[in-house]
């Protein structure tokens, strides 16, 4: 029986690409990725989030594992199963909404296992959460920072809310 091998990409910073083409990619706590699919936004979801920290220009590396070998898969922040990618894409496939899900290959992934760098010319995702538009902004001090985004518009919001009719 002859195995397939998805492709997975991982999303890294223009920097590390040199070191990676040359040893791989590092475990830390885990490789994240997700399976490269026909919809672009879908496995390249976590970039808008990820340039959030300051980096600029993120690459693409883009590699292969067997069907069998064993990830953690779920939503970000919560609890992952732990299932052979093959399971994971399938599942990830069958979501009514896959933003946020992630795979998490604990192994480091070798130079040898990469096909293709290729650098990551749309900004497409989420900043914060999935769907975090649609809820209404929290605006407590821890969350609403000085120097956050429209933290003014914010805290203004959080002020000016008429008061319910059971209070006056």
């Amino acid at each position: 029986m002859v195995s397939s091998m998805p492709i997975l990409v991982h999303l890294t910073p223009a920097k590390d690409v040199k070191r990676i083409r040359k040893a791989g990619i590092r475990k830390g706590r885990g490789v994240y990725c997700m399976p490269v699919m026909q919809n672009y936004y879908v496995s390249h979801q976590w970039l808008r989030e990820l340039k959030r920290r300051g980096q600029r220009t993120f690459m693409g590396i883009y590699f292969h594992v067997p069907d069998e070998e064993m990830v953690w898969f779920g939503r970000y922040a919560r609890p992952h199963e732990h299932l052979p990618v093959a399971q994971a894409i399938s599942e990830l496939m069958q979501q009514d909404d896959p933003q946020g899900f992630e795979l998490i290959i604990p192994r480091s992934i070798s130079a040898k296992d990469i096909r293709k760098v290729q650098s990551i010319s749309r900004v497409v995702g989420w900043r914060y959460m999935p769907g975090v538009r649609e809820r209404a902004w929290c605006t407590c001090p821890v969350c609403v920072s000085r120097g956050e985004f429209n933290s003014q518009k914010k805290r203004l919001q959080h002020t000016r809310r008429p008061k319910k009719a059971s209070q006056e």
